[in-house]
């Protein structure tokens, strides 16, 4: 809905940097399913689950999307339109902590790399978000930021579920 909201050009190029986990998911998914560009960039050992790729490569066969996976977070931000991450440590993985720290050393999401991506590129955020490891805080406090936004209107779609689910009753 925020990507919706407030990208600014007609060709969707998202650019998600960081760990293959649940959000990354479902960006593929997203992507695969309205037909846009995304680009996955991962460090080495923490790529994508291989058969949610084969499902979100399947659909973007029908949509025309293009899925691109690599291990250079540059590669993935040029010219992107949107940049996202999340956070490298998922709840349930806290005793990682450490090595994901250093295993991710390249991939914050900061100034540097923001200047890659259109000059007009928005960034999102699931929140919440580690200032300073996933990305800086200038970025995530700076203009091209729209993570509250996000998660405003990640509340509004979840009081919409939830009058839904009550109906299913």
């Amino acid at each position: 809905m925020t990507m919706v909201e407030h990208n600014r050009s007609e060709n969707i190029v998202a650019a998600y940097i960081g760990d293959g986990n649940n959000m990354t998911h479902s960006w593929m998914m997203l992507a695969a399913k309205l037909g846009f560009e995304l680009r996955v960039a991962t460090p080495h050992n923490y790529e994508v689950d291989p058969a949610i790729r084969a499902e979100a490569e399947a659909i973007a066969k029908e949509s025309g999307a293009k899925l691109i996976f690599t291990n250079s977070p540059h590669e993935a931000v040029a010219g992107a339109t949107i940049v996202t991450t999340d956070t490298w440590a998922s709840m349930g993985q806290e005793d990682e902590k450490e090595e994901r720290i250093t295993a991710f050393g390249g991939y914050i999401v900061d100034e540097a790399l923001m200047s890659e991506a259109d000059k007009d590129a928005i960034f999102l955020h699931c929140l919440p978000a580690y200032r300073g490891q996933e990305v800086s805080e200038t970025v995530l406090e700076g203009p091209q930021s729209v993570v509250f936004d996000e998660a405003e209107n990640r509340l509004h779609a979840q009081k919409g579920l939830m009058v839904w689910l009550d109906k299913q009753r």
